[in-house]
């Protein structure tokens, strides 16, 4: 059964501006043509959004299924069974999906959960798409470690993305660095060495798979980069007592091996809930590092760690797209960070984050005009997953 949408305005993923006057006709989960004065094929459902504007269901980079956007993430999975954490991390793709949120990738969870849930999306189109990583590679005692992911030596990290492609895992995540949710980590100081990150890297790619590594500090950046690695999530040039600047070999191998960037982005104002005070006062630094970088012609997503916080709910990522202006990024740019470029990074760039013929289809449709008023992507009127319209009643506003 074939569905069409009209609407008043598109962006297609890609473009700077948006197309007027739309049709999206989509055949079950795919969208099989776009342009405006479209034939209607017999028999097609047509749903005209009005003075609506249309485009691909955003895609974040870097969630968190696992925890719950709570005040103690950490705490609360610890006392949850892995079936009260399942149900857990299920209720959160679902509020992400409902915030125009089709895709996410879960870059560490406990006990393989992400991939159940990737599982079940396959026959409920109200849960998004989903990309896992298992739980991500740590050190013993490491950043997120309760996760279940401690590895140690060359031969042990090795072992460790063999059992998470055994799995069947879609990417690997390895803590190059400590991080700022574990107590007794210091995200400034590496986890792993350059053999350990090496191993990690070749091993992943002779098994097929991508290797994005959560790195603050310069050096792990620095070792990660060596390694070959796809992606670094969060990158901020952390230091013991404030942030480094970003050294020109370092920037020049970020854009010429064309590494993935997950900027860590996006939160909503949430009352008596801040930044950790480490976080807070080196931000201005860390979003002059990011511009840098973006200037430089870096491949840069919206990663948003979501469900790391209060101001970090699943569907945190509308807010991110409209505080990727703070780095420089133009309102088209950031809708490509969450849309096209997104798709592209979590390996789905022939079928996500785009609206064209052959393409998953996933579509927002928002009051307004997001280029003009990024806040459009918080008035939302229809949410289609894989091409069925989540229930109106039940979408973020």
């Amino acid at each position: 059964m074939n569905t069409v949408l009209r609407a008043a305005w598109l962006f297609d993923g890609t473009a700077d501006t948006l197309m007027p006057d739309p049709t999206v006709i989509l055949d079950g989960g795919t969208i099989t043509a776009v342009g405006t004065a479209l034939p209607v094929p017999a028999g097609a459902t047509v749903v005209d959004l009005g003075a609506a504007t249309l485009l691909p269901g955003l895609v974040d980079t870097h969630v968190h299924l696992a925890f719950d956007a709570s005040a103690d993430p950490v705490g609360n999975l610890a006392a949850r069974d892995d079936a009260e954490a399942l149900t857990a991390m299920t209720a959160a793709a679902r509020h992400a999906a409902r915030g125009g949120v089709t895709t996410v990738r879960d870059l560490g969870d406990r006990g393989y959960g992400s991939l159940l849930v990737r599982a079940a999306a396959a026959a409920d189109p109200t849960l998004p798409t989903v990309v896992a990583a298992g739980p991500p590679i740590t050190s013993p005692g490491g950043h997120c470690h309760y996760l279940g992911g401690a590895s140690h030596g060359v031969d042990g990290v090795r072992a460790a993305v063999r059992e998470r492609a055994d799995r069947g895992v879609d990417v690997i995540k390895i803590m190059a660095s400590g991080g700022n949710l574990t107590p007794g980590s210091l995200p400034e100081v590496s986890q792993f060495g350059p053999d350990e990150l090496r191993a990690a890297v070749t091993e992943a790619h002779r098994l097929g798979l991508p290797v994005t590594a959560h790195a603050h500090g310069t050096q792990a950046v620095a070792d990660a980069l060596a390694a070959g690695v796809d992606g670094l999530e969060h990158v901020s040039f952390m230091s013991a007592d404030g942030v480094d600047p970003i050294p020109d070999a370092v920037l020049a191998a970020i854009v010429g091996q064309r590494v993935a960037i997950g900027m860590t982005v996006g939160f909503v104002p949430v009352p008596g809930f801040a930044p950790p005070p480490a976080v807070l006062s080196r931000l201005p630094l860390m979003i002059a590092g990011l511009g840098r970088m973006h200037a430089a012609g870096a491949v840069m997503t919206a990663g948003t760690d979501a469900g790391i916080g209060p101001v970090k709910p699943h569907d945190v990522l509308r807010s991110a797209v409209a505080q990727l202006a703070q780095i420089g990024m133009t309102p088209a740019a950031a809708l490509r960070a969450a849309t096209s470029v997104a798709a592209t990074t979590c390996g789905l760039g022939r079928r996500k984050g785009r609206l064209v013929p052959g393409y998953d289809a996933d579509v927002l449709a928002v009051d307004g005009d997001p280029l003009r008023d990024p806040g459009a992507l918080h008035r939302i009127r229809a949410v289609y997953v894989r091409g069925v319209a989540l229930d109106g009643a039940a979408l973020s506003r």
